[in-house]
Formats: structure tokens, C-alpha cells, sequence
């Protein structure tokens, strides 16, 4: 996406001015993208057949799911391609910035940061090559046009290299039984399934469609549908390898129809040991390298945590968080956020403490600008703007307070009022 640029005849100090506003609204929207991305995590499925469909034995979606919960694929090497498309607006250049902030890459930050770079799978198409042998063993490489992003875990050590600014970042992983939790944002059909049958509950309708073939492998199909009406979520697909029960293939698809707004999947894999060199990593010579530990520093932010795994073969899924529980730490660190229902239609609230977001000839230009992207909306609990993508949507009220989930725009005006 092409940065902000001002036509010949805006003068230097407009476009100061129009730089600032941008600036300023990207505080206000900054709630709405960290949302998005970790809502995105929930719901990444797919179109899934290379050919014709195998005969499998018949198998049930417990058996599936339990199935995959087994899977115990300690080694492989492959290639995956994930195409994600929210339906974020034309920010001009602002959206990515704001993936950047939500991670935590603040200015003085190292492009090398996994926890940046990685957001850039939230929006887009990318070919990633991946590889690990057990737990202490992972590589991602995310390949770009002449240039390449790579993050290796290699026993303690975590390292991230972007060859095309020539920066390092090295980190220490986690040793504690919570470590999987500081992963970075999915980016295998594996990742991505864990986090989807999470959300399995009484909410939600589990089958088993038929069979697919993928990268060469026989599969299931598991799909996973919500059974209340208000959610965004479509269906989400997941392939399932017949013989290790490791995910290939994941497809979200929403409920207002059209192209899937994630679909990630192997286009190539194989489950034998990769060459111990794989992990093997030395910054090169010029290169700048960032230290965890010193890591946001030059932007006064606070400690980082540490990096984690590049993603994780081995652990099973757990449960989606009930009514009223605070997980705001999930969620951009917003503490105080709680839930509003439980299942697909479960909404996110917490109070920014601010006033909202400005809007039409009181904001100014800048309330021109936040009117393009939302909409104005109205009920007993006042008026606010809904900011919305293909799967999230997002009410920011005047008064500061911020509902956000898988649903429709109408659940949203609805859980205001009643909060009210």
C-alpha cells in the first residue's frame, strides 16, 4: 500500500496538518485493528480439493476432533500459503502503521521484531516456508519480493532476521509451561485450527463434509458452524490429514458470503527431519541486532515479553472465554475488558476512559476523515461510530466505551443499550 502523499498543490504546512490528523486518528482506531487482528486468529478456514476426493473410512467429528488433539507431528518441513482478507479500509498507508503499533513496534523498534513483522499476515497474500523438529526446533521464513523474513527458534534462543533492512532481533524463549501462549500470531493451518475449536461449545455445529486432498495428502473435512444468528462467521473449514491428524488446510468463510476471509494451507509438505542446519543462525557481518531486553527502549515502552515460538506443533485445544470473563491482556493489554454473552455472537467491552471519537463539522477535518471510515449510529445509550471489517465490527461510543466481536452491527447497538 502506498504511504500518505499530498497532490502538487497542497502547501507543506497542510500536509503536516493532514499528517497530524491521520496520526491522531490512528489512536482512536488503533482498539478496532487489535480486535480485528486477534479476532482473526478465531476464524481463518477454505476451499480445499487439488483433485479428486479419496475414499476414507467413515469418522465422526468427535473422533476428528480428537483426532487432531492427538496429532503428534514432532517434525516437518513445508511450504504454506495464506491469503487473508478482513475488508480493512483504504488508510493510506495508516493500516499498516497501526498493524505495527498493535504489536508493539513503537519508533526506535527493530524490523527484525517478530511480533511486528508478523502482523503482516493479517492482511494480503503470503507464501511462507516452514520447518521444525520438535519442540525446541522451529524456522518461518515469510518470503517477499527480493528479500526474505525469518524467524528461527533454536533451543533458548529466538531470532528474527529481515534481510531486507539487514536487522536482527534476538530474543530469549520461554522456558515456562505457559510458553505456547506467548506465540505470535497463527500462521500455520495448525495454528490456526487450535485457536477455531477453541470457540467449539454448545454454540456451535461440528460435521464432517466429506473428504479433500491436500499438498498431496488425503484429508477429512471438518466444519465448524455457528448455530446462533448475529455472527459474522460464516463457516470455518478445516483438512485434516488422515494419517497424523495434523491440520493442512484452514478456510474462514463469512456469513455475508463471498471470498474467504482467511484460507491457509500447505501447498507442499513432507514429515521427515530437517537438516540440522535449518535452525542454525549467525547474524550477518553489518548487520544491526536489537537485544530483547533493549528492545523499545529508545520509545520509553515497558519490558517485552519474550518473542516465544515462531509456532508450536504440540498443543491441543483449549476453551473459549466465558460471559463476563476479563482478558483484556489478550487483547492489546486493554485491562478491565469483559464479555457480553458467550459463544460466536460473545462481545468485547472495556472503557478507553476517553471521549470517543470526533465526528462530523465538530471534529474538523479530522472528523471528516473518522466519518469515512465508520459509521454514525444511534440508541438508548447515546450515539458512537461502528468501524467494521468482512468478520469484526466495532462500536466506539462518545463516551469512550468500546463493544467489539463477531457480530453483526445491530448486536452491538443492541449490547450497548443494554449495558446502559
Amino acid at each position: 500500500m502506498a504511504p500518505y502523499a499530498s497532490d502538487d498543490s497542497t502547501t507543506a504546512g497542510e500536509v503536516d496538518e493532514q499528517r497530524s490528523g491521520r496520526r491522531k486518528a490512528a489512536r482512536y482506531i488503533v482498539p478496532v485493528t487489535v480486535v480485528g487482528v486477534a479476532a482473526a486468529t478465531i476464524g481463518l478456514v477454505p476451499a480445499l480439493a487439488d483433485s479428486g476426493d479419496p475414499d476414507l473410512p467413515k469418522i465422526t467429528a468427535q473422533q476428528l476432533i480428537e483426532k487432531i488433539a492427538k496429532s503428534d507431528v514432532q517434525q516437518l518441513s513445508g511450504t504454506v500459503k495464506i491469503s487473508t482478507d478482513l475488508g480493512l479500509p483504504d488508510l493510506g498507508g495508516l493500516e499498516s502503521g497501526l498493524m505495527s503499533g498493535a504489536a508493539g513496534n513503537g519508533e526506535g523498534g527493530s524490523s527484525a521484531d517478530p511480533s511486528a513483522k508478523l502482523t503482516e499476515l493479517a492482511s494480503g497474500t503470503h507464501t511462507l516456508r516452514v520447518a521444525a523438529d520438535g519442540p525446541d526446533k522451529q524456522k518461518l521464513s515469510l518470503l517477499e519480493n527480493a528479500a526474505e523474513y525469518s524467524v528461527i527458534h533454536n533451543g533458548k534462543d529466538v531470532w528474527g532476521y529481515d534481510s531486507k533492512s539487514n536487522e536482527v532481533y534476538h530474543g530469549t524463549a520461554s522456558e515456562s509451561p505457559e510458553r505456547g501462549k506467548d506465540q505470535q500470531p497463527p500462521a500455520t493451518p495448525k495454528d490456526f485450527a487450535e485457536e477455531a475449536l477453541k470457540a467449539v461449545d454448545g454454540t456451535t455445529s461440528v460435521t464432517v463434509d466429506g473428504t479433500a486432498q491436500v499438498a498431496g495428502r488425503d484429508a477429512y473435512k471438518l466444519v465448524v458452524k455457528p448455530k446462533q444468528s448475529g455472527s459474522t462467521v460464516g463457516a470455518i473449514t478445516v483438512a485434516v490429514d488422515a494419517k497424523t491428524g495434523m491440520p493442512l488446510k484452514f478456510t474462514l468463510t463469512p456469513a455475508s458470503g463471498g471470498a474467504a476471509v482467511v484460507d491457509a494451507g500447505f501447498t507442499k509438505v513432507g514429515f521427515a527431519a530437517p537438516a540440522a542446519s535449518t535452525f542454525d543462525f549467525t547474524p550477518p557481518k553489518g548487520a544491526k541486532v536489537t537485544e530483547e531486553k533493549d528492545a523499545g527502549k529508545a520509545a520509553g515502552e515497558a519490558p517485552r515479553k519474550a518473542p516465544g515460538k515462531p509456532f508450536d506443533l504440540g498443543e491441543a485445544p483449549g476453551h473459549a472465554p466465558k460471559a463476563g470473563k476479563d482478558f483484556g491482556q489478550g487483547l492489546g493489554g486493554h485491562d478491565g475488558m469483559k464479555t457480553i454473552g458467550e459463544g460466536w455472537t460473545a462481545i468485547a467491552t472495556f472503557d478507553t476512559g476517553g471521549e470517543g471519537v470526533p465526528s462530523g463539522k465538530a471534529g474538523g477535518q479530522l472528523g471528516g476523515f473518522i466519518d469515512s471510515l465508520g459509521d454514525k449510529v444511534h440508541g438508548k445509550f447515546g450515539s458512537g461510530t461502528v468501524f467494521s471489517t468482512r468478520l469484526v465490527n466495532a462500536l466506539v461510543t462518545d463516551d469512550g466505551k468500546v463493544y467489539a466481536g463477531l457480530v453483526t452491527k445491530d448486536a452491538l447497538v443492541k449490547a450497548a443499550d443494554a449495558a446502559k
